[in-house]
């Protein structure tokens, strides 16, 4: 099983404490030093340090952040565990889980217990709790294909809150906590709804199929994460070895028409057809025929394997890794008139 890439830091939860250094607590594994921090282990922890000051940044897994500085204030670390199952259904079962499990552990939790849903979402860095922020997604897979709801802490009122899904307004790599209630709320459990025996297998993305027919297995939980921790390990830097937060920018989406503007310019453009007549195209493509693919710069710089990935090397500052995410996003734009959005959460 691959270990949490973020370790809690060994200071005494639910105390507080002063200049702290982030670099574990960041997947880029940048220095920067938190004036004040707090890892919270409870929801009374949580509302007892709410009721004392406002954090400046509450922290996950540290998997979607790049930190440019210091911190000046608290930097929150929820770090809530939880593994329960809440009810048993017909063919499924409803589950609930702390916002401090780290994701990818929770996943190999799943298929060990022979839940299904969350296979093709193997592997991705993270906590529990930052997923929903995100609608993370992999392999025709997103978050809410399983979500069933979560809790969050009104961060104002200081009372726990229940989200369904349309109370979080899911998007491509969006929600209603990146937007209108970006910083109100401190989500503590997610619930999931998991498959027990008749499960919907999703195999036409990536190589998930042809690694399966390869080996002669057939569709499971277990055979489908495996090929896509084989998948994800073979292009993506592992943050415990290459500090990175894996995909930095969104892959694009397009109208039909816009996106026939863009195939006049490349026609060997790769695109993937959308429900409403859109089309979303890789920003890994853009980036690389841009030039920049394998690119650094000192201690940072563009991973040569994926060029969707932006790495930390050792010993880089979150500011120039910012300004060389800018310089890519600029170039794109200028050679193919698109405009990259990052997918993490610059500090």
């Amino acid at each position: 099983m691959l270990e949490s890439t973020v370790k809690p830091t060994a200071l005494k939860p639910d105390t507080l404490h002063h200049d702290v250094s982030l670099q574990r607590l960041n997947t880029f594994g940048l220095e920067a030093k938190a004036q004040r921090y707090y890892r919270a282990t409870s929801i009374d922890s949580l509302k007892r340090i709410l009721a004392e000051e406002q954090p400046v940044l509450v922290l996950g897994g540290g998997s979607n952040l790049l930190i440019t500085k210091d911190v000046k204030g608290l930097v929150l670390h929820v770090d809530v565990r939880e593994r329960k199952v809440l009810q048993v259904r017909e063919g499924c079962v409803l589950v609930q889980v702390g916002a401090g499990e780290p994701w990818h552990d929770y996943v190999m939790h799943t298929i060990k217990e022979g839940y299904g849903g969350l296979e093709n979402l193997s592997l991705i860095p993270g906590v529990v709790g930052a997923a929903p922020i995100q609608n993370i997604g992999a392999y025709g897979v997103e978050l809410k294909d399983t979500f069933s709801g979560l809790l969050a802490l009104n961060r104002e009122t200081l009372k726990e809150e229940f989200f369904d899904e349309d109370d979080c307004e899911f998007g491509y790599r969006d929600s209603v906590f990146k937007r209108k209630l970006k910083g109100k709320y401190i989500i503590t459990h997610v619930r999931f709804t998991l498959t027990v025996d008749r499960h919907d297998y999703k195999l036409e993305y990536g190589d998930i199929r042809s690694i399966l027919e390869g080996k002669g297995q057939s569709p499971s939980p277990k055979s489908i994460s495996d090929a896509v921790v084989a998948i994800r390990s073979n292009k993506l830097p592992d943050p415990a070895k290459i500090g990175n937060s894996g995909s930095f920018f969104k892959n694009p989406e397009f109208t039909e028409t816009a996106f026939l503007e863009l195939q006049k310019q490349r026609s060997d453009i790769p695109h993937y057809p959308l429900p409403g007549k859109r089309y979303k195209v890789p920003a890994a493509w853009l980036i690389d025929q841009a030039g920049w693919k394998g690119y650094r710069r000192g201690a940072i710089g563009v991973h040569d394997k994926q060029a969707l990935v932006l790495v930390n090397h050792g010993g880089g500052k979150g500011a120039d890794l910012w300004a060389l995410a800018k310089e890519i996003k600029q170039d794109v734009e200028t050679k193919f008139g698109v405009k990259l959005i990052p997918e993490v959460n610059v500090v």
